[in-house]
Protein backbone atom coordinates (compact mmCIF):
# COMPACT_ATOMS: atom_id res chain seq x y z
CA UNK A 1 0.00 0.00 0.00
CA UNK A 2 1.38 3.39 -1.04
CA UNK A 3 0.54 6.70 0.63
CA UNK A 4 0.78 9.87 -1.44
CA UNK A 5 1.71 12.93 0.65
CA UNK A 6 1.61 16.53 -0.57
CA UNK A 7 3.55 18.78 1.85
CA UNK A 8 2.01 22.28 1.88
CA UNK A 9 3.26 25.17 4.01
CA UNK A 10 1.65 28.61 4.02
CA UNK A 11 4.81 30.43 5.06
CA UNK A 12 7.37 30.90 2.31
CA UNK A 13 10.09 33.51 2.11
CA UNK A 14 9.76 33.79 -1.66
CA UNK A 15 6.01 33.23 -2.08
CA UNK A 16 3.84 33.35 1.07
CA UNK A 17 0.47 31.62 0.71
CA UNK A 18 1.60 29.81 -2.42
CA UNK A 19 -0.62 26.68 -2.00
CA UNK A 20 -3.76 28.85 -2.08
CA UNK A 21 -3.03 30.95 -5.16
CA UNK A 22 -5.64 30.79 -7.92
CA UNK A 23 -4.72 29.11 -11.19
CA UNK A 24 -7.60 29.37 -13.64
CA UNK A 25 -10.33 28.93 -11.05
CA UNK A 26 -8.67 26.40 -8.77
CA UNK A 27 -6.05 26.76 -6.06
CA UNK A 28 -2.63 25.28 -6.68
CA UNK A 29 -3.03 22.73 -3.89
CA UNK A 30 -6.38 21.61 -5.30
CA UNK A 31 -4.83 21.10 -8.73
CA UNK A 32 -1.94 19.06 -7.28
CA UNK A 33 -4.36 16.99 -5.20
CA UNK A 34 -6.60 16.37 -8.20
CA UNK A 35 -3.69 15.18 -10.33
CA UNK A 36 -2.41 12.91 -7.55
CA UNK A 37 -5.86 11.35 -7.18
CA UNK A 38 -5.68 10.27 -10.84
CA UNK A 39 -2.75 7.98 -10.02
CA UNK A 40 -3.58 4.30 -10.42
CA UNK A 41 -1.03 3.18 -7.84
CA UNK A 42 -1.68 5.30 -4.74
CA UNK A 43 -3.82 3.82 -1.96
CA UNK A 44 -4.54 7.22 -0.39
CA UNK A 45 -3.56 10.87 -0.89
CA UNK A 46 -3.25 13.42 1.95
CA UNK A 47 -2.09 17.02 2.20
CA UNK A 48 0.42 17.51 5.03
CA UNK A 49 0.18 21.08 6.30
CA UNK A 50 0.93 23.19 9.35
CA UNK A 51 -1.62 25.88 8.55
CA UNK A 52 -5.34 25.97 9.36
CA UNK A 53 -6.12 28.04 6.26
CA UNK A 54 -4.77 25.33 3.99
CA UNK A 55 -6.46 22.59 6.05
CA UNK A 56 -9.87 24.28 5.82
CA UNK A 57 -9.43 24.85 2.09
CA UNK A 58 -8.55 21.18 1.48
CA UNK A 59 -11.58 20.11 3.50
CA UNK A 60 -13.83 22.42 1.44
CA UNK A 61 -12.85 20.84 -1.87
CA UNK A 62 -13.26 17.34 -0.41
CA UNK A 63 -9.63 16.40 0.11
CA UNK A 64 -7.93 14.74 3.07
CA UNK A 65 -5.32 16.49 5.17
CA UNK A 66 -3.04 15.86 8.14
CA UNK A 67 -1.96 18.62 10.51
CA UNK A 68 1.80 18.54 11.07
CA UNK A 69 4.28 20.53 13.15
CA UNK A 70 5.49 23.87 11.83
CA UNK A 71 9.17 23.36 12.64
CA UNK A 72 10.06 20.56 10.23
CA UNK A 73 13.38 21.28 8.48
CA UNK A 74 12.22 19.62 5.24
CA UNK A 75 9.30 18.11 3.39
CA UNK A 76 10.75 14.68 4.10
CA UNK A 77 10.33 15.15 7.84
CA UNK A 78 6.78 16.40 7.28
CA UNK A 79 6.06 13.28 5.22
CA UNK A 80 7.12 11.00 8.07
CA UNK A 81 4.77 12.73 10.51
CA UNK A 82 1.97 12.47 7.94
CA UNK A 83 2.66 8.76 7.57
CA UNK A 84 2.53 8.28 11.34
CA UNK A 85 -0.76 10.17 11.64
CA UNK A 86 -2.61 8.67 8.67
CA UNK A 87 -4.90 5.73 9.37
CA UNK A 88 -3.79 2.60 7.55
CA UNK A 89 -0.74 0.41 7.07
CA UNK A 90 1.51 1.72 4.29
CA UNK A 91 4.65 0.01 3.07
CA UNK A 92 5.74 2.95 0.92
CA UNK A 93 5.22 6.68 0.57
CA UNK A 94 5.52 9.12 -2.34
CA UNK A 95 6.32 12.76 -1.62
CA UNK A 96 4.44 14.82 -4.22
CA UNK A 97 5.57 18.41 -4.66
CA UNK A 98 2.84 20.85 -3.72
CA UNK A 99 4.03 23.51 -6.17
CA UNK A 100 3.63 21.56 -9.42
CA UNK A 101 -0.07 22.02 -10.27
CA UNK A 102 0.09 20.10 -13.54
CA UNK A 103 2.07 17.08 -12.47
CA UNK A 104 1.26 14.12 -14.69
CA UNK A 105 -0.26 11.15 -12.79
CA UNK A 106 1.83 8.76 -14.87
CA UNK A 107 4.94 10.21 -13.20
CA UNK A 108 3.59 9.14 -9.83
CA UNK A 109 2.86 5.68 -11.20
CA UNK A 110 6.41 5.42 -12.60
CA UNK A 111 7.82 5.93 -9.11
CA UNK A 112 5.29 3.52 -7.64
CA UNK A 113 6.45 0.83 -10.09
CA UNK A 114 10.06 1.41 -9.03
CA UNK A 115 9.05 0.75 -5.42
CA UNK A 116 7.79 -2.71 -6.33
CA UNK A 117 11.41 -3.86 -6.51
CA UNK A 118 12.09 -4.90 -2.91
CA UNK A 119 15.68 -3.71 -3.27
CA UNK A 120 14.58 -0.11 -3.87
CA UNK A 121 15.12 2.05 -0.79
CA UNK A 122 14.41 5.43 -2.36
CA UNK A 123 13.42 6.56 -5.83
CA UNK A 124 13.11 9.81 -7.76
CA UNK A 125 12.50 11.06 -11.30
CA UNK A 126 14.97 12.43 -13.83
CA UNK A 127 14.55 13.85 -17.33
CA UNK A 128 17.18 14.08 -20.11
CA UNK A 129 18.63 17.53 -20.79
CA UNK A 130 18.19 18.60 -24.39
CA UNK A 131 19.68 22.08 -24.47
CA UNK A 132 22.75 24.05 -23.45
CA UNK A 133 20.60 26.64 -21.67
CA UNK A 134 18.95 24.08 -19.38
CA UNK A 135 22.18 22.24 -18.71
CA UNK A 136 23.95 25.33 -17.40
CA UNK A 137 21.00 26.77 -15.49
CA UNK A 138 22.05 26.69 -11.83
CA UNK A 139 18.44 26.40 -10.69
CA UNK A 140 18.27 23.00 -12.40
CA UNK A 141 19.74 20.18 -10.32
CA UNK A 142 21.71 17.69 -12.38
CA UNK A 143 21.98 13.97 -11.59
CA UNK A 144 24.81 11.55 -12.35
CA UNK A 145 23.75 7.89 -12.46
CA UNK A 146 25.41 4.48 -12.64
CA UNK A 147 24.62 1.58 -15.00
CA UNK A 148 21.74 0.49 -12.75
CA UNK A 149 20.26 4.02 -12.95
CA UNK A 150 21.07 4.62 -9.28
CA UNK A 151 22.08 8.17 -8.40
CA UNK A 152 25.79 8.70 -7.86
CA UNK A 153 25.54 12.44 -7.20
CA UNK A 154 23.26 15.48 -7.45
CA UNK A 155 24.69 18.92 -8.19
CA UNK A 156 23.77 22.42 -9.25
CA UNK A 157 26.92 22.35 -11.37
CA UNK A 158 27.29 20.39 -14.59
CA UNK A 159 28.84 16.96 -13.99
CA UNK A 160 30.73 15.40 -15.70
CA UNK A 161 33.01 17.95 -17.30
CA UNK A 162 33.28 16.97 -20.97
CA UNK A 163 36.90 17.40 -22.00
CA UNK A 164 37.89 18.76 -25.44
CA UNK A 165 34.30 19.61 -26.46
CA UNK A 166 32.73 23.07 -26.59
CA UNK A 167 30.42 23.33 -23.57
CA UNK A 168 27.52 24.40 -25.80
CA UNK A 169 27.75 20.94 -27.39
CA UNK A 170 28.15 18.85 -24.22
CA UNK A 171 24.50 17.71 -24.15
CA UNK A 172 24.93 16.27 -27.65
CA UNK A 173 27.83 14.05 -26.61
CA UNK A 174 26.66 12.77 -23.23
CA UNK A 175 23.31 11.89 -21.66
CA UNK A 176 22.87 14.46 -18.92
CA UNK A 177 19.87 14.25 -16.59
CA UNK A 178 18.18 16.88 -14.48
CA UNK A 179 16.23 16.14 -11.35
CA UNK A 180 12.42 16.17 -11.11
CA UNK A 181 11.77 16.77 -7.42
CA UNK A 182 9.42 13.99 -6.43
CA UNK A 183 10.59 11.27 -4.04
CA UNK A 184 9.42 7.78 -3.17
CA UNK A 185 10.46 6.02 0.03
CA UNK A 186 10.18 2.62 1.59
CA UNK A 187 8.45 3.36 4.91
CA UNK A 188 11.21 1.90 7.08
CA UNK A 189 13.87 3.81 5.13
CA UNK A 190 11.93 7.08 5.47
CA UNK A 191 12.00 6.69 9.23
CA UNK A 192 15.76 6.09 9.20
CA UNK A 193 16.80 8.96 6.91
CA UNK A 194 14.89 11.53 8.97
CA UNK A 195 17.15 10.67 11.91
CA UNK A 196 20.32 11.51 9.98
CA UNK A 197 22.14 14.74 10.73
CA UNK A 198 22.82 17.16 7.83
CA UNK A 199 25.96 16.14 5.95
CA UNK A 200 28.82 18.20 4.52
CA UNK A 201 27.76 17.59 0.91
CA UNK A 202 24.19 18.55 1.70
CA UNK A 203 25.31 21.80 3.29
CA UNK A 204 27.58 22.62 0.35
CA UNK A 205 24.95 22.10 -2.37
CA UNK A 206 21.85 22.73 -0.23
CA UNK A 207 20.42 19.42 -1.48
CA UNK A 208 18.88 17.12 1.11
CA UNK A 209 19.25 13.97 -1.00
CA UNK A 210 23.04 14.19 -0.72
CA UNK A 211 22.69 13.40 2.98
CA UNK A 212 21.12 10.07 2.07
CA UNK A 213 23.80 9.23 -0.48
CA UNK A 214 26.58 10.25 1.87
CA UNK A 215 25.20 7.81 4.47
CA UNK A 216 25.15 4.95 1.99
CA UNK A 217 21.49 4.83 0.90
CA UNK A 218 20.70 4.06 -2.74
CA UNK A 219 18.39 6.27 -4.79
CA UNK A 220 16.85 4.63 -7.84
CA UNK A 221 16.21 7.07 -10.68
CA UNK A 222 13.41 6.67 -13.20
CA UNK A 223 13.35 8.55 -16.51
CA UNK A 224 10.24 10.59 -17.30
CA UNK A 225 9.38 12.33 -20.56
CA UNK A 226 7.09 14.88 -18.91
CA UNK A 227 8.41 18.36 -18.19
CA UNK A 228 8.23 19.65 -14.63
CA UNK A 229 6.64 23.08 -14.20
CA UNK A 230 7.29 24.27 -10.66
CA UNK A 231 5.84 27.48 -9.23
CA UNK A 232 8.53 28.83 -6.96
CA UNK A 233 8.05 32.61 -7.15
CA UNK A 234 5.07 34.81 -8.21
CA UNK A 235 6.56 35.33 -11.68
CA UNK A 236 6.27 31.59 -12.35
CA UNK A 237 2.46 31.81 -12.33
CA UNK A 238 2.38 33.83 -15.55
CA UNK A 239 4.90 31.48 -17.13
CA UNK A 240 2.74 28.45 -16.36
CA UNK A 241 -0.44 30.20 -17.56
CA UNK A 242 1.38 31.05 -20.78
CA UNK A 243 2.27 27.36 -21.26
CA UNK A 244 -1.40 26.42 -20.73
CA UNK A 245 -2.48 28.86 -23.45
CA UNK A 246 0.11 27.33 -25.77
CA UNK A 247 -1.28 23.87 -25.06
CA UNK A 248 1.87 22.72 -23.31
Amino acid sequence: MILGVIPARYSSSRFPGKPLIDIQGKSMIQRVYGQAMKSKKLTKVVVATDDERIAHHVKRFGGEYVMTHSDHPSGTDRCLEALEKTTGSFSHLINIQGDEPFIDPSQIDLLADALMDKQTELATLVIPVDSYELLFQEGEVKVVVNKQMEALYFSRMVIPYFKNVDRQEWHKHFTYYRHVGMYAYRADVLEKITRLKPSSLEKAESLEQLRWLEHGYKIKTVVTKHESHCIDVPEDVERVLSLIKQGK
